[in-house]
């Protein structure tokens, strides 16, 4: 059996969730504790925790029931091994804080070099994403074409490649897609439709320090969003979401 050696948070937490499989005699069937429970115990934040259990998910040690908890449906040989690791993948909420920090940091770029030739890109975009949120399309081409156009519109090449890789990866991730599968409900679209707005405002405005903001508070958004829409523990439990300690002062001229 090959050793898995974890390179990631949510990884090192999996293997010490797994390990506690094994020693603290639990059978298929019992319920893991609550996320918040897990999170004060071991000291981590409940995005961690959240990445962790998909990951347990994903090799089938563990089945997410949403409003219930998790339960457990296989008890793993060895505590770290590679068992049914699906890929090294990065976790949902690691790769949006990612996102965050580059996407920003293009937005209030893109504020001192946009056209009206952009502005008018942008300004499509989203028309199809209103039109796709209010057709209930499941599709998102028009919120991933207005961040593109936000890059393109840094008038740099390199910064564009950036953004797509960072979106293929998403579509690519094992991860990402099992974090969907317990978000039933879409109407949390047209908040970002509300958030494409004001970064929209700002670019026309060429206000760079407001696109950063707005374009960072977005990500934050979709963060804590894709957290409560995602939650599996019993809604009678008194949860609560992570506090969240961006890197940067927003709103604070440079």
């Amino acid at each position: 059996m090959i050793p898995f050696e974890p390179k990631r948070p949510y990884q090192e937490l999996g293997l010490v969730l797994r390990q506690e499989l094994i020693e603290n005699s639990y059978k298929v069937g019992d319920r893991l504790p609550p996320e918040r429970d897990i999170a004060e115990r071991l000291n981590v934040s409940r995005t961690v925790v959240r990445e962790a259990l998909i990951m347990l998910e994903l090799e089938n040690l563990v089945e997410v029931k949403k409003g219930s908890g998790v339960y457990i449906i296989n008890i793993p040989n060895q505590p770290n091994s590679r068992e049914n690791v699906i890929s090294d993948d990065v976790g949902p909420f690691e790769m949006l804080q990612a996102r965050q920090l580059l996407e920003s940091n293009i937005a209030e770029f893109a504020a001192t070099q946009v056209t009206p030739g952009d502005i008018v890109k942008m300004r499509a975009a989203l028309t199809l994403e209103r039109n796709e949120f209010v057709n209930g399309t499941k599709e998102c081409t028009g919120d991933e074409l207005f961040h593109l156009c936000i890059a393109e519109a840094t008038q740099n090449s390199v910064l564009v490649e950036m953004l797509k890789q960072s979106w293929a990866r998403r579509e690519q991730s094992p991860m990402w897609q099992k974090l969907h599968t317990r978000i039933i409900d879409l109407d949390y679209r047209e908040e970002w439709l509300e958030d494409h707005a004001r970064i929209l405002a700002a670019m026309q405005r060429k206000d760079s320090v407001e696109a950063k903001n707005a374009m960072w508070q977005h990500l934050e958004n979709v963060k804590l969003r894709l957290l409560s829409l995602s939650d599996i523990d019993d809604p009678n439990f008194d949860g609560y979401l992570f506090n969240s300690n961006p890197v940067v002062s927003l709103g604070i001229d440079n």
